[in-house]
């Protein structure tokens, strides 16, 4: 990605610094080339205290739980407070199942940031691989999208222990499940944007502006 000048000045013109996680499972091109078109000046990195020194943290949708559970520091609490205290953050996928404590997939512990668990998804066809309808609740996530088609490659869901996370939902097999959740300033979405066409690339730039504006928003000498 084309590095921009980064401006501590906390105007409108700030270029919203990108941390892209890299577990050290995947080609991450589609994502961070959508990341930058998006505006974002994008660094892929599998170090944390430069992950969580970005403006906006995204955590990707390659690997398995188990695998990515590993690259998480022994000690969960600086990220999960990291983001309790307002770091943006979108988790894809796997991303959003790490905002969790648990997973049927795998050994591991999750961030925690949501309370719940992942389970394994009850279809006949697994894994949930396609398009599939997104029922979505207001959200500057979904600004301007009306009737969210999305792309999905999984075989896990996540179990929020209570309603209040949700901020989108979709059907497949034996129910509904959670499409995306949201805690603070951090985003999670069961599909993959960046393979969902337009509106993927629509949310994708939703992120980014909302990011920006909580990074401009910061007062001068922090962060958030």
């Amino acid at each position: 990605m084309t590095e921009r000048p980064r401006n501590d000045g906390g105007d409108a013109d700030l270029t919203l610094r990108v941390a892209l996680f890299d577990y050290g499972a995947g080609n991450l091109h589609s994502l961070a080339k959508a990341l930058d078109a998006a505006g974002a000046s994008v660094t892929v990195t599998s170090d944390w205290s430069e992950a969580l020194a970005a403006d906006a943290l995204v955590l990707p949708g390659v690997g398995a739980f188990g695998q990515a559970a590993a690259a998480l520091p022994d000690d969960r609490g600086p990220i999960r407070t990291a983001l309790e205290e307002g770091l943006p953050c979108l988790g894809i996928c796997l991303g959003m199942q790490l905002f969790f404590e648990r997973s049927d997939e795998s050994d591991g512990h999750g961030i925690g940031l949501v309370a719940g668990e992942v389970l394994h998804v009850e279809a006949d066809v697994v894994p949930h691989m396609g398009w599939n309808d997104v029922e979505t609740e207001d959200d500057p996530l979904f600004d301007g999208i009306d009737g969210l088609v999305a792309y999905y490659a999984n075989s896990y869901v996540c179990a929020p222990d209570d309603d209040g996370p949700i901020i989108a939902r979709s059907t497949y097999g034996a129910g509904t499940f959670a499409a995306g959740v949201r805690r603070t300033n951090a985003w999670g979405v069961q599909f993959h944007p960046e393979k969902s066409s337009h509106q993927g690339r629509r949310i994708i730039g939703n992120f980014v502006r909302e990011a920006t504006r909580i990074a401009t928003s910061a007062r001068p000498g922090t962060r958030r």
